[in-house]
């Protein structure tokens, strides 16, 4: 145990002489966290090329990628069945892609959840409108959480509904 004591002394002398920089672990699992959200955006996006019809004009735009990198983006069909949710999702309620594909946005929805604010939101749906709302959503574990919504639909060259894109954010 002596030795260790004088071990931990001489390296601590030691290192007290030199002029180093030293980067924090903390600092660099942030680093590689933030790294890991822009692979995952970019993955996100090229998916989101691939299944959005080639003339939108959602496909290319900087606000697409800047959402992909902040908010969780969820793609429907015209059937209102999520087909794409980013990578972000896992982060804002606990679900991964895999277990919302197939079901309805309603899945977030539960008792909290403003009955007439999801009337107003199934109405612009409706009528193939765009809408920013405010709701209270569920997490996977039942938490509620206020979330943001920005929904477009997308239409093809033809002008047939193909999609419905929503940027959300929770706050």
């Amino acid at each position: 145990m002596v030795h260790i004591k004088h071990y931990e002394n001489a390296k601590a002398r030691y290192f007290s002489t030199l002029d180093l920089k030293v980067t924090s672990m903390v600092s660099m699992s942030f680093h590689g966290e933030f790294i890991e959200t822009v692979k995952n955006s970019f993955t996100d996006f090229n998916r989101l090329q691939r299944i959005l019809p080639k003339n939108t004009e959602v496909v290319a735009t900087e606000m697409l990628r800047d959402s992909l990198l902040e908010d969780v983006v969820i793609l429907t069909n015209d059937k209102l069945e999520i087909v794409f949710a980013s990578n972000n999702l896992l982060k804002m309620n606990g679900y991964t892609e895999k277990e919302v594909l197939g079901n309805s946005p309603k899945m977030f929805h539960g008792a909290k959840t403003n009955m007439k604010t999801s009337r107003e939101i199934r109405e612009k749906i409706n009528n193939r409108l765009p809408f920013e709302s405010k709701v209270i959503n569920y997490k996977k574990n039942g938490k509620t959480y206020d979330c943001l919504i920005k929904s477009y639909p997308i239409f093809d060259a033809k002008g047939k509904l193909t999609h419905f894109i929503a940027l959300e954010k929770a706050f």
